[in-house]
């Protein structure tokens, strides 16, 4: 089991609360989200239990190659680009350390507070970039991928510990298999008019979050799209914020998830029923694409999308190795 108060994670580059950490990993435990899987001898988890959308294990590679680590545990990064860029032209970045993995593919990573790690397709210092983050203890990683602020580039994480805990986040294996192009269309074909923005502002390098582009701050044309929402239930905070869970929704993880996913007309004893989500409008229909589009369904995709163990975020003690697939 995961330890019983992981490091707190940061999200929009600060750091989170301890609280709501505690909270993700509290569902974790009562819900059983993440993807666990039994290992064979070789590491390589058990097909009788892949989860919704996992990967073949053919995608992970050898991992039975994958070095020790001296510090806590060894992270590989796998060129999952389907030729797009070869391993020379994929980069990654972790404190203040650059590598392209024909150079270096593998990282022993050491304990650390709020890390993340950056990979660039292209160049160093392309704009094609996207991040992981964590928080690594002693005997403990803690780590998510995120969609809380922009979709970038895929990313997926499969985390290995030594008692055989093996378990899958990140963009599913349908999205690895199709151009980002086709990704990209299949996005902005699923948005409601409102959202469509979110596919302009920055292209081609970024869909952004709702709560990061003018249509839905104070000002734009869609500012009310769910405050207004938001006042039928008693709450009153900017549209900008209900997505951004900013404001006075800044520690109010339940609430600020049941407006996301259109839930805060029920019963609280429905706000974490996977089931109810997204099935009216307004609602954040950028965070429901990558849910729908996740392993297992599981997406960050904004700063509480963790409650009710619905996020990407996988913890455990005793790690071995952690495997980063960039895609494109």
């Amino acid at each position: 089991m995961p330890p019983t108060t992981p490091p707190p994670l940061r999200r929009r580059g600060t750091v989170r609360l301890a609280a709501a950490a505690t909270l993700a990993l509290a569902t974790f435990c009562s819900l059983g989200a993440m993807p666990s899987a039994a290992a064979d001898t070789d590491g390589r988890s058990s097909q009788s239990t892949r989860a919704d959308g996992q990967p073949p294990d053919d995608f992970w590679g050898d991992t039975s190659t994958i070095p020790p680590a001296q510090n806590v545990l060894t992270v590989k990064i796998l060129n999952r680009t389907n030729g797009k860029y070869p391993d020379d032209q994929v980069f990654w970045t972790f404190n203040n350390e650059t590598h392209s993995i024909a150079e270096q593919p593998t990282l022993d990573m050491p304990a650390n507070s709020a890390g993340r790690m950056y990979f660039h397709l292209g160049s160093p210092d392309s704009k094609y970039s996207d991040f992981i983050e964590f928080t690594v203890g002693d005997d403990v990683f803690n780590g998510n991928t995120t969609r809380v602020d922009a979709f970038a580039l895929k990313l997926a994480m499969r985390l290995h510990a030594h008692d055989g805990f093996d378990a899958q986040v990140g963009e599913d294996y349908e999205t690895f298999q199709e151009d980002r192009d086709a990704t990209w269309q299949k996005f902005a074909d699923a948005m409601p008019d409102e959202f469509a923005s979110l596919t302009e502002v920055e292209k081609p390098y970024r869909i952004l979050a709702p709560g990061s582009v003018p249509d839905f701050r104070e000002g734009g044309k869609y500012a009310d799209y769910m405050s207004s929402y938001a006042k039928t239930v008693g709450i009153d905070a900017p549209t900008s914020d209900i997505f951004g869970c900013a404001g006075v929704l800044g520690n109010e993880a339940g609430k600020c998830s049941a407006l996301n996913r259109h839930v805060a007309q029920l019963p609280e004893d429905q706000w974490s029923d996977p089931g109810q989500y997204y099935k009216e409008g307004p609602a954040n229909y950028y965070a429901k694409f990558w849910h729908d589009h996740a392993i297992d369904k599981l997406a960050y995709g904004f700063p509480y999308d963790d409650f009710a163990g619905q996020s990407s975020f996988v913890s455990h003690n005793d790690p071995q190795w952690l495997e980063v697939a960039v895609g494109w």
